[in-house]
């Protein structure tokens, strides 16, 4: 008899027992698949960007691997933020350097004063509606504490910030070079605008 765990922190696989085997592992309260567990354990020795799996926005399982040789600008985004227009400037560069092998990927997060919707058709609805978002977007995540998505817990210890490695706020930024290394990461202050000149930089460099 198959029984339902629960499912995997990372990818959303579901988490089973059936006949005494168990496809999971529970870890300090996070229940992983054993896919996803290996690949948290290999981060340790030497784990990279494109071992992280992500969640598209209609949930679709999506290795980062699939961005090797592009350069990216994450993003931790909200849509009832102070700082929700630089959806506006995000979308100028995705348009303005998508060509040149650059993506802006935007990750939803509700974790800093309720500021994003609770269903993903009105995340996505709002972005595109009121500023034409057309780069894309994945699952609502949490990007601090207990329930971290394996990718900010790896942006956030490759850059740690000024006041330490989690994350503070909406609209936290990291770019990451063609090679997944990750460059530089921004204050929810710095505008799209303001990293203009270091993503130019990048793209003449490669």
């Amino acid at each position: 008899m198959k029984e339902l765990v629960g499912e995997c922190i990372n990818c959303s696989r579901s988490v089973y027992c059936e006949n005494g085997f168990f496809n999971g592992i529970h870890e300090q309260g996070k229940l992983y698949c054993k896919e996803c567990f290996e690949k948290k354990i290999k981060r340790g020795v030497g784990m990279s960007l494109y071992d992280v799996d992500v969640n598209t926005s209609g949930g679709q399982i999506k290795s980062m691997s699939d961005y090797k040789g592009h350069i990216l600008l994450i993003v931790n985004t909200a849509s009832k933020c102070g700082f929700t227009p630089q959806f506006e400037g995000l979308q100028e560069l995705y348009e303005e350097y998508n060509g040149e092998d650059f993506y802006v990927l935007g990750f939803p997060c509700d974790q800093f004063m309720n500021q994003e919707f609770e269903n993903q058709d009105e995340i996505m609805d709002f972005c595109q509606t009121n500023y034409g978002v057309t780069f894309p977007m994945f699952q609502k995540v949490d990007v601090k504490g207990e329930n971290q998505s394996p990718l900010f817990e790896f942006l956030t210890e490759q850059k740690k910030g000024f006041l330490g490695g989690e994350i503070k706020w909406n609209f936290t930024k990291f770019l990451v070079d063609r090679e997944g290394r990750v460059l530089r990461r921004y204050a929810p202050q710095a505008t799209p605008q303001k990293i203009r000149n270091d993503i130019d930089q990048l793209i003449k460099g490669s």
